[in-house]
């Protein structure tokens, strides 16, 4: 299966993984996915990608661009390692705003950032992607880091971040994405098929949220198809970096 951009069926549907589900149920499903695994999301992630994605994530951070003083806003930021990075960036004088739809995963990130003594700078707000609560213009930076693929209307979400970034700010989107790596897939399908349900069984009790995650990524849109899509929500100057193959990619647009 290939993926292509979110669009509702006749029937009013939308894709849930492989599975096709009424588009006003998936934002509860999906909800539903990360409250099972909020509590174990962080050692997943390591035992998932044998730690590299914290490369990846240091790789979106130097991207950025931000200087002390400014404000970001990191969208369905979770468990708050782009937040923590970003708060570092801005500095004291800076604003960072974590948000995200999912109450579970943004308390397990306002406790890993008090732990980690970030605390002045960033704030917490629970809100749907596709309907950011903020005024128009209001940041320098926005990221979303592997939290695209898991919002029901992306085109909306993608003109929301549009909305409430500065002109002259940037987006940064860090998602798994399609191998273009020779012989690459073949494994790739294997691992995340067959090790990733295995582990969630293991580790966080859960198999049916990683068989999702892995469908998740193989019906999000390929990497020139997110970047038209970037295009149509008015982004200019359009890019993206293939990592790990093309295992993930992080996409990059500005509103000018």
């Amino acid at each position: 299966m290939t993926g292509s951009p979110d669009k509702r069926t006749a029937a009013g549907t939308v894709d849930f993984g492989y599975q096709q589900v009424a588009a006003a149920d998936k934002a509860q499903r999906v909800r539903a996915v990360f409250d099972s695994v909020a509590s174990r999301y962080d050692v997943m992630n390591d035992l998932m990608s044998f730690g590299v994605h914290r490369l990846w994530k240091r790789f979106l951070l130097s991207q950025t661009g931000l200087r002390p003083g400014q404000q970001a806003l990191d969208v369905a930021g979770g468990t708050g390692d782009l937040a923590a990075g970003l708060a570092r960036q801005v500095g004291t004088s800076g604003r960072v705003v974590l948000s995200d739809i999912n109450a579970a995963m943004l308390a397990h990130g306002r406790d890993r950032l008090l732990d980690a003594g970030i605390v002045s700078q960033v704030e917490h707000v629970l809100a749907n992607a596709e309907r950011l609560p903020f005024r128009d213009a209001s940041f320098d930076c926005v990221t979303i880091g592997f939290g695209l693929r898991n919002v029901t209307d992306k085109a909306a979400a993608l003109a929301s971040m549009y909305r409430v970034l500065r002109p002259g700010g940037q987006l940064l989107i860090l998602e798994f994405s399609k191998p273009v790596a020779p012989g690459l897939k073949p494994l790739y399908d294997a691992y995340s098929f067959g090790v990733l349900p295995a582990l969630g069984r293991l580790v966080a009790q859960d198999a049916d949220s990683y068989r999702y995650l892995a469908e998740s990524i193989r019906m999000f849109p390929d990497q020139a198809t997110l970047e038209t899509m970037m295009r149509e929500a008015g982004f200019d100057g359009c890019r993206h970096h293939n990592l790990t193959g093309g295992i993930v990619a992080l996409h990059r647009g500005w509103r000018y």
